[in-house]
């Protein structure tokens, strides 16, 4: 079978340092090829290569047996080599339909075509299954409605190589569902497939084979069936995992650390109750939208409260706010570390010392050289690799999500929240964090937990509640975790006192 593409000895280094080293890759008319690797290994970088956004250094790339060598990514596109982006490219206060033909409206004389835009644009949805008006603001799509917008897009500039990078990140179990059926779809018409994702039982159900990069050299390829997930672990960070989740060694405390009472707001989080001890971990589970997230604002004091209270370590704050919380020795880590977790453009240091100045500041002057030694321990003790002067976003997303741990651990909390901590890392970071996590319990950190991987959840909780439409519906204690009950009581078809 010829293939649609094929990449020989693609190199790339930034200032001398070699990220891609010799990759060949090979994809067939018709075929998903799964792309695995920890957090730089090289991954991005290729997919930039293949976009247009970069140019290789060496090697070659032929598209359909034609020599393939984009300056930009309108190169690409026009090539027919298109790129779905973890952060989708839509433009929210513009209509779906505008959206899809942005650089080719239909004009005439007098304006837009409008009604052939309109009926282009059902056209290009009814091949990916959404059924919205295509006057309908991007911004009140979903997510996966959006990323179906963004394939809409590719498939109606003639693309015959679709790119899709961590495209499960914000997506609800349904949404992934009918991701998968589309890209099933298009393997079915003929389009090649890059798929590249965290998420390895994904990988290994929708691709034909798969490309293990580490270090940025191709450490394995071969057909799906051939690996495992133990094996594409092992080859992505070149040792095995002995455990997923590590196991406690302290037991949990009589303190209550954290305690909500009733605590509501207006159409998100309704009468909701619960409480964690010292060196515990409870697990909040349910889909996306059941009120999670706002559930972890309120208590940080992110979002004011309607009604309800909060108490921290046996004091009561009936108006709870993040000066008052973090004073109290809490923490929060929000799921969306780019928008809502660091400084972008600010340097690792100092995003680590963000909630820590005043503990080194003396008589009104700030000690920045004992600051700049703490953050430096930190990010040793965290493995937080790399200068620390340089800006946060020269990271991955790994020691990103390490560099906001950092920043916390700093002011040794009590009690921390973590909204999806594992969110978009790669399988050795994760397994630094759960060990991370583990240790703060078992030194006696109270954690409140959030996460939409059930399996996240049953390995490190001991407790799992659940809610659904803003309340909480249900509790299962360690000895009754059982994953079928958990989502099914989160979806409303199991109810439990």
């Amino acid at each position: 079978m010829n293939p649609l593409l094929e990449c020989r000895k693609i190199r790339k280094a930034f200032a001398g340092v070699r990220v891609l080293k010799d990759v060949d890759l090979q994809l067939a008319s018709g075929q998903v090829l799964g792309l695995v690797g920890e957090n730089g290994a090289g991954k991005s970088t290729m997919m930039n290569i293949l976009g247009g956004v970069l140019p290789a250094d060496d090697g070659a790339m032929l598209l359909s047996g034609t020599p393939y060598a984009p300056r930009n990514p309108a190169q690409a596109a026009a090539a027919g080599v298109r790129i779905v982006h973890q952060e989708l490219n839509l433009f929210p206060n513009l209509s779906v339909a505008e959206n899809l033909f942005l650089d080719r409206i239909p004009r005439a004389p007098w304006g837009i075509r409008r009604t052939t835009l309109s009926n282009q644009s059902r056209e290009i949805l009814r091949q990916v299954n959404l059924d919205r008006d295509p006057w309908t603001p991007v911004a009140q799509l979903s997510t996966g409605e959006r990323q179906l917008v963004e394939i809409a897009k590719a498939l109606g500039a003639g693309a015959k190589l679709i790119v899709f990078d961590e495209p499960t990140t914000s997506l609800t179990q349904p949404e992934a569902a009918r991701l998968f059926a589309i890209i099933d779809n298009l393997r079915g018409r003929g389009l090649g497939v890059i798929y590249i994702s965290h998420q390895l039982d994904d990988v290994l159900r929708l691709a034909n084979d798969v490309l293990v990069l580490r270090d940025g050299v191709r450490q394995a390829c071969g057909p799906a069936q051939a690996f495992t997930i133990p094996l594409l672990i092992q080859q992505m960070i070149g040792r095995e995992l002995d455990h997923v989740f590590p196991e406690r060694r302290a037991a949990i405390g009589e303190e209550i650390v954290l305690q909500l009472r009733n605590v509501s707001r207006r159409g998100v989080v309704d009468d909701v109750s619960l409480e964690v001890r010292s060196g515990e971990i409870l697990g909040i589970a349910g889909m996306m939208g059941a009120g999670r997230s706002e559930l972890a604002r309120l208590a940080f004091g992110l979002d004011p409260l309607d009604a309800g209270t909060v108490q921290l370590g046996g004091d009561m704050l009936a108006v709870p706010t993040p000066a008052r919380t973090v004073k109290k020795g809490v923490a929060l880590i929000t799921e969306d570390r780019r928008d809502d977790g660091l400084l972008l453009n600010a340097s690792v240091d100092d995003n680590m010392l963000l909630a820590s100045w005043r503990d080194h500041a003396c008589a009104g002057w700030l000690r920045r050289r004992a600051a700049k030694r703490a953050a430096a321990a930190m990010a040793d003790s965290l493995k937080i690799g790399g200068a620390l002067d340089r800006p946060v976003v020269q990271l991955s997303g790994g020691n990103q999500q390490k560099a906001i741990f950092a920043r916390w651990l700093l002011r040794k909390p009590r009690c921390l929240i973590l909204d999806e901590p594992t969110r978009g890392v790669d399988v050795g970071a994760k397994d630094e964090i759960y060990r991370l996590i583990r240790r703060l319990t078992d030194a006696g950190t109270a954690i409140l937990l959030i996460s939409s991987e059930i399996e996240e959840l049953l390995g490190l909780a001991d407790r799992v509640a659940v809610m659904r439409a803003g309340r909480m519906v249900g509790e299962f204690a360690r000895a009754e975790f059982d994953r079928e009950r958990v989502l099914a009581c989160a979806l409303g078809q199991e109810a439990l006192a």
